[in-house]
């Protein structure tokens, strides 16, 4: 199997983000969107809450696990490698395309806690991923050989340079969040702030609202309720994402 060479990490990338953010005019605000599950499944990509919780006769967290690679880790494969076929085949939304568009008003950072690259492909140029990336794979002795795949299949015997095995690149149910410092330094650097297509319940990304100024206008967009309380700076949008951030834009333009 051919791959790539290695990339920069994302904490690395979004680090690099932030010591730039000098040279970016200063009269451009700053829209900071936390992106959950909820977008990425009006692409077609399924959820853990669409699946029951369940793949086939698995609870997720038993193959989204340091443990679960250790104890079957062709198993685990097997899951990432289906996760990551269906991205391959996945399109951009509504959603995607119009946070993307809104890079021309302000100057637009995206921190996901989704593992596809759809926000990418829909054009936004600045995107923090929380939870990993399903199009990439890195070694398990060096976590800083990242690798981008250029198919959707990873394999046992799928080696880094180094000569040991390839693992998805996904943050497992415990593990530590590596970018999170940097996704709570952008919130607080927030002109305005979004939460779009997820629950809030998933920690500790549903912590990042606590980072943002109290005055800053925040747009929670879900069809759903979500478990926070009302201020006046706050605007609920009960829409899914591709309407909803079509509803936000014009809000928007008020900034």
């Amino acid at each position: 199997m051919n791959f790539a060479l290695p990339v920069c990490s994302d904490v690395v990338f979004a680090a690099w983000s932030i010591l730039c953010r000098t040279i970016i005019v200063e009269t451009v605000k700053k829209l900071v969107v936390l992106t959950g599950a909820g977008i990425s499944a009006e692409s077609g990509l399924k959820t853990f809450r669409d699946m029951g919780g369940l793949w086939e006769q698995y609870d997720v967290t038993e193959v989204a696990s340091p443990a679960a690679w250790r104890r079957n880790p062709e198993l685990v494969m097997r899951f990432y490698n289906e996760r990551r076929k269906a991205l391959f085949e996945a399109k951009p939304n509504a959603g995607h395309l119009g946070l993307a568009a809104l890079q021309e008003q302000f100057e637009v950072v995206i921190i996901t806690q989704n593992v596809d690259d759809l926000h990418e492909q829909a054009g936004s140029t600045l995107v923090v991923h929380l939870h990993g990336e399903l199009r990439k794979a890195r070694s398990t002795e060096d976590p800083n050989l990242i690798y981008t795949l250029d198919k959707w299949e990873l394999k046992m015997g799928d080696l880094c340079e180094k000569g040991s095995q390839l693992r998805p690149h996904i943050v497992w149910f415990g593990e530590a969040v590596p970018n999170m410092s940097v996704a709570a330094e952008f919130a607080k650097q927030a002109d305005v702030f979004a939460v779009i297509g997820t629950s809030l319940n998933v920690y500790p990304a549903a912590g990042l609202l606590d980072y943002v100024s109290g005055n800053v206008p925040v747009f929670l967009i879900d069809p759903n309720e979500l478990p926070v309380a009302n201020r006046k700076n706050f605007t609920f949008i009960k829409e899914k994402a591709g309407i909803g951030v079509q509803l936000m834009a014009k809000e928007l333009e008020k900034y």
